[in-house]
């Protein structure tokens, strides 16, 4: 068998609009530099994601030099956004029930964003270490923070993986949905040469300079259902998942995993299990 490689590398600016494949990508404590580190929320503070808008599937951010993004989507005009200034104000967004102070864009990404969506939103940006999100304490250490990623600063899936579950999916219920790509499970790191279902047991691993603990299974909601490249929603991999995944009370797919120190990660890397 080919040593186990890192295949696939993915940065998600804009939380929940489109990733983008690198070659390359530097591991912050709290995540790949660059790696959801804006949000669309409501003029009130809740966040937005594809959960309640699949239509950011449609729209993508480019990272600029120096942390701005530049946005783009079918209809509309690209628009550069600077990281802005939070000695300009901070506004409060509730994102899976923590408070997190952030700093808003301004009133042009507002505009571009609300004018795609249909409905008011805003843009927000963390960045500064005070403001970051504590990981859930039941799996992350004191001090130890997330960016806008649901729960965990990295998620890992593998090949043999989405192989195995496209074949479960061949032969189930809706077997015209399949094969599903990679895209529906936004991973960051993918991973190649291991066997289907193994990251259920590891631990810690090494992806080229880093290592990281595998600290839980990644629940898997609707925006799995959807798909990347029009926004329409179908049944898969949900349907499967539920006969197949069930872990407790959730369905899973993937693993989340913190970095247990800095550096850089390629595409190619060798992938190594230490527990």
């Amino acid at each position: 068998m080919t040593p186990p490689t890192l295949a696939g590398l993915y940065l998600y600016p804009v939380k929940s609009l489109a990733g983008s494949e690198r070659d390359e990508a530097d591991i912050e404590l709290w995540g790949p530099r660059g790696d959801r580190r804006w949000l669309v929320a409501t003029p009130d503070g809740d966040k937005v994601s594809q959960r309640e808008q699949p239509r950011l599937a449609l729209a993508s951010a480019e990272t600029l030099p120096g942390g701005g993004v530049r946005l783009s989507a079918p209809g509309m005009p690209p628009l550069e956004v600077a990281v802005p200034d939070a000695r300009h104000g901070t506004v409060e967004v509730e994102v899976w029930r923590s408070t997190v102070e952030t700093v808003p864009a301004g009133g042009a990404a507002d505009d571009w964003l609300s004018e795609f969506l249909g409905g008011p939103v805003r843009l927000v940006h963390l960045d500064a270490p005070e403001y970051r999100r504590p990981i859930d304490p039941a799996y992350g250490l004191p001090g130890e923070t997330v960016s806008f990623a649901d729960g965990f600063p990295l998620l890992l899936v593998s090949v043999s993986s989405l192989d195995a579950l496209n074949s479960l999916i061949a032969q189930g219920d809706h077997p015209d949905e399949g094969p599903l790509p990679m895209n529906r499970f936004r991973p960051n790191l993918v991973v190649e040469g291991t066997a289907p279902w193994a990251e259920d047991d590891w631990r810690r691993v090494r992806v080229g300079e880093v290592t990281f603990r595998v600290v839980k299974p990644c629940g898997r909601c609707v925006v799995t259902t959807t798909d990347q490249r029009t926004g329409e929603r179908g049944k898969e991999p949900l349907r499967t998942l539920t006969r197949h995944r069930r872990f407790g009370d959730q369905l899973v797919f993937g693993q989340n995993l913190i970095p247990e120190g800095t550096g850089r990660v390629r595409a190619g890397d060798p992938f190594e299990v230490l527990g």
